[in-house]
């Protein structure tokens, strides 16, 4: 998952800040637990990636599970 921290420094809608003064509740991370899956399928750092890199991760990983098949 990536840190709230990183989420609140790209958070151009204000979503986070509007969050932490209660003015929206039930926000995941800030009023509400975020609940990390037990096993997920694939993990991709948004740290480590840029988007472009991210959605090819995500990409690969769905086409080795047989949700979309590759180019041809």
């Amino acid at each position: 998952a990536t840190p709230l921290e990183v989420c609140e420094a790209r958070d151009r809608k204000g979503l986070y800040v509007k969050a932490r003064a209660g003015i929206l509740k039930e926000f995941t991370g800030i009023s509400d637990p975020y609940e990390a899956p037990e096993h997920p399928e694939v993990i991709i750092d948004t740290r480590d990636y840029t988007p472009s890199e991210a959605a090819q991760h995500l990409l690969l990983k769905l086409e080795s599970l047989g949700y979309i098949r590759g180019r041809m």
